[in-house]
């Protein structure tokens, strides 16, 4: 409170003109600090500092939504967009939420606060990565390195009196690096971003993402686009969760699944894949990108089971929705700052380790299909469930082995399908910690991860 300069009797007095033309007010303050060094031709040579400051006011009334904001928060100005808000959102009905109480754990503690970093210091480390990557690979034809950290204060404060806030941290760490052979070229990127101080940035990291850079190089110049077809694909545990997040986590969403628009929105407690697979959103992961002490409507971030013994078992929620379905909010109302209203947002998405042995044993049964071990862009409807990815990096299983590297395909197939193809999930999950952001009309931070999975019928788009 000392942050935004208002008193807890101000707030209650913006919330109470909000709600002469609605039925539920809150408001939401942010100053979000962000920083950030990029190198490129082998220095550090730019930098940027930005601040984001104000607060934004949501008027609900029925089905409606009003919702304004303020690059500021002085009292007037917030009044004034309290009016404006009502008057979005007018006077169709009444919108009871009930209240959500209990202290949430912290799960971003900071033991190196980023302030307290030299510039000088974190300059080095990205030039450290650089010739780290470059003494591993001489093939090495340029790097760019990216580092970033921001802190976020939030104070939520609602039409219920319920007042809440948290601090968030959060750093990054992304490099891309070109690399030649023979008149060819190939790009590598990887990345990091943890909720967490400057602690995350020792020695330890950089040859972990120096390693994973060079990675597997020799394949991917040998690399060849194969004969496309319907077939099996294993996907390797960790990033390949970018499709579990993509192709099945936004039709979990609450908003699309209220207004008919997603393939699950009449599943409820029906089976959509084989019993012993269990999808998870989850909040509470200590130091992962994807947590949130709390939503931002102030409900304390929580794990929630989307997918329990392969029974669709709940839709990730706001307030909104939480309403509509007469069920507990799970924590997952998310907007990208305070000039945007929340909305049903993934946190980190994850499928829980299964029982069918390791990756080794999934290829093994496998007698033709594809093992994708790193996804890239893809493309999903949520509607009808459909989706595409690209793979940057794969090999071609043939007999139980790994023969042929492959590259430029794609893989096509159906969401609720993809899920009623699994058969068989390693017992090696893993969260991938690199920096994902998820667009959904607002940008989020968001993690994901899958143990090794294989999935029947897809088509591999090739020659």
């Amino acid at each position: 409170m000392d942050i935004f300069g208002l008193s807890r009797s101000q707030m209650r007095s913006i919330v109470a003109e909000g709600l002469k033309g609605g039925d539920w007010c809150d408001l939401y303050f942010e100053q979000t600090v962000y920083h950030d060094l990029l190198l490129r031709d082998g220095a550090v040579a730019s930098g940027g500092f930005h601040l984001d400051y104000g607060c934004g006011v949501r008027v609900l009334s029925g089905e409606k939504t009003g919702y304004a904001y303020a690059e500021s928060t002085d009292f007037q100005a917030l009044m004034d967009a309290a009016r404006a808000a009502r008057a979005i959102a007018g006077s169709s009905g009444r919108f009871g939420v009930p209240a959500v109480s209990g202290e949430a754990p912290q799960y971003y503690p900071v033991l190196s606060p980023w302030e307290d970093a030299s510039l000088e210091r974190l300059a080095a480390w990205l030039v450290e990565l650089e010739q780290a990557i470059r003494s591993r690979e001489p093939r090495t034809l340029k790097v760019i390195a990216m580092m970033s950290w921001s802190q976020s204060d939030v104070l939520m404060y609602n039409s219920l009196d319920e007042l809440t806030q948290d601090s968030r941290p959060l750093g990054s760490v992304s490099v891309t690096a070109i690399f030649g052979q023979q008149g060819r070229t190939e790009q590598r990127s990887t990345s990091r971003s943890l909720r967490c101080g400057a602690e995350m940035l020792g020695d330890g990291l950089l040859q972990e993402l120096a390693a994973e850079t060079v990675a597997g190089l020799d394949d991917s110049f040998a690399a060849r686009r194969p004969k496309g077809g319907k077939m099996s694909v294993v996907m390797a545990a960790g990033a390949s969760g970018i499709l579990l997040h993509e192709a099945m986590g936004h039709a979990f969403e609450a908003d699309f699944n209220r207004k008919g628009q997603s393939i699950f929105s009449d599943k409820m407690g029906r089976r959509v894949c084989r019993r012993g697979i269990n999808i998870i959103d989850d909040a509470t992961i200590p130091g992962c990108r994807g947590s949130i002490r709390y939503d931002d409507e102030g409900v304390p971030g929580q794990k929630t089971y989307m997918v329990t013994d392969g029974v669709l078992s709940s839709y990730l929620h706001d307030r909104i929705s939480a309403r509509f379905y007469g069920v507990e909010p799970t924590g997952n109302g998310r907007r990208e700052s305070f000039r945007y209203n929340p909305i049903p947002r993934m946190r980190t998405t994850y499928m829980e380790s299964g029982s069918d042995g390791s990756l080794q044993d999934l290829i093994a049964s496998v007698r033709k299909g594809v093992y994708v071990d790193k996804f890239a862009n893809g493309e999903v409807r949520i509607g009808e469930g459909d989706f595409t990815f690209y793979v940057n990096r794969g090999y071609l299983i043939e007999n139980g082995r790994l023969t042929m590297p492959v590259k430029d395909i794609n893989i096509i197939g159906n969401g609720p399908q993809a899920l009623a193809d699994i058969v068989g999930v390693a017992g090696d999950l893993k969260i991938d910690n690199g920096t994902w952001t998820c667009g959904k009309e607002q940008s989020v931070a968001v993690s994901c991860g899958i143990p090794s999975v294989l999935i029947n019928n897809l088509t591999v788009g090739g020659e």
